[in-house]
């Protein structure tokens, strides 16, 4: 098969979908690789480390004419006519939150597969756990930043000073996202509240960290306590596949400390804040009811080195087996594939993308094999 990485066009994205590795990889399989010259330049890994890979530097038109293309994020408006029915797109797509991009896809008839929905025996999403670590570590010294004066905040050090208490920091959700950005902040010695409604995870929270971090059971009344004497708020809910649920209301933000830090990881499928919508790395905070929000939806692309590798640690195995077989054989070997599978022909095929856009779903197999 011929595998195309086009370089990545939304708005401060630094990642490519390969590293050199990868491309080393798939062409010892028998593939060819065509990356799009300039692709790897913001993770400082140039033209010539691919060529010397084995793969063609070639032009954005001649990536998108792949058999499978390997991408990082969802297609951008200016990608949407590169896609057709005999294509395989394999990146993060969080349609639930991009329906545009999901009637896109539908209406070329592509074979869409996300790195979020790829989901193992036992509940683990292992394309989504590297940059859910990424991001929840970066997510705490995001907060630590614009919680400093200059950057708007209130002025407050996270680990506070000898007589002076910490900032408070609230985590909602214990996933990989939560937990990673619970433990940095307790690392910096803030005070940090974890809440989940999940008791067997926060259990494991507490077995790992021994009392540093103090985990609550997640309702509407323990939120709104935690919410409104929080320095800092991290939004890590997750639902994969599907658009995140409202956990922090209007009237919760409203009632928090004048210069408080919300930081919502979940924004690139909707959000657990209801005042928070995305903005970007070139322009990444906003102020509503004196908090400063923070809804950067692709924040491991502000380290893309780190997250380039990381990323392709993890996608490497199933982008090769998706060249390997193709879509359908794939999807029919391994069962973690085939949930990664959300639009083919037109139908979408993740129930929890269906019914986040008020559409039927249907087998992927049963899609698949038209």
């Amino acid at each position: 098969m011929i595998v195309g990485v086009p370089a990545e066009t939304k708005e401060g994205e630094h990642r490519v979908a390969l590293t050199p590795d990868g491309v080393r990889e798939l062409i010892a399989h028998g593939h060819d690789v065509l990356v799009e010259a300039g692709a790897g330049d913001g993770s400082a890994i140039p033209d010539a480390d691919y060529a010397g890979a084995g793969a063609s530097v070639v032009g954005g038109d001649d990536v998108w004419a792949a058999g499978l293309v390997v991408k990082v994020k969802e297609p951008q408006p200016e990608e949407l006519g590169y896609l057709r029915a005999d294509l395989v797109l394999f990146t993060y797509l969080h349609l639930a939150a991009e329906p545009e991009v999901a009637h896109a896809l539908l209406a070329a008839g592509t074979t869409a597969l996300a790195y979020e929905t790829v989901q193992v025996d036992g509940g683990g999403l292992p394309l989504l756990a590297p940059m859910s670590e990424v991001a929840g570590r970066m997510a705490t010294q995001i907060g630590a930043h614009f919680l400093e004066r200059d950057g708007g905040g209130r002025g407050v050090l996270l680990g506070g000073a000898p007589g002076v208490r910490p900032a408070r920091v609230v985590v909602i959700g214990a996933g990989n996202v939560g937990w990673n950005a619970a433990w940095i902040a307790q690392g910096m010695e803030a005070e940090v509240l974890l809440l989940d409604r999940s008791i067997d995870r926060l259990r494991f929270v507490d077995q790992i960290h021994k009392g540093r971090i103090m985990t609550l059971a997640s309702n509407r009344g323990a939120v709104e306590r935690a919410v409104a004497d929080a320095d800092l708020v991290i939004g890590a809910v997750l639902v994969a596949g599907g658009r995140a649920p409202t956990v922090v209301t209007e009237d919760m933000v409203r009632a928090m400390k004048p210069g408080a830090v919300i930081v919502d990881i979940a924004v690139d499928q909707g959000g657990c804040v209801e005042t928070i919508h995305e903005t970007t790395h070139a322009a990444p905070v906003y102020e509503r009811h004196g908090v400063l929000h923070y809804g950067v939806g692709n924040v491991p692309a502000a380290v893309p080195h780190t997250s380039t590798y990381a990323l392709t640690n993890a996608t490497l195995p199933y982008v090769l087996e998706v060249a390997q077989y193709g879509p359908l054989a794939a999807a029919t070997r391994d069962p973690a594939l085939r949930a990664g599978v959300n639009t083919v022909g037109g139908r979408l095929t993740y129930p929890a993308v269906a019914e986040a856009l008020g559409l039927a779903a249907v087998d992927p197999l049963a899609a698949l094999r038209g």
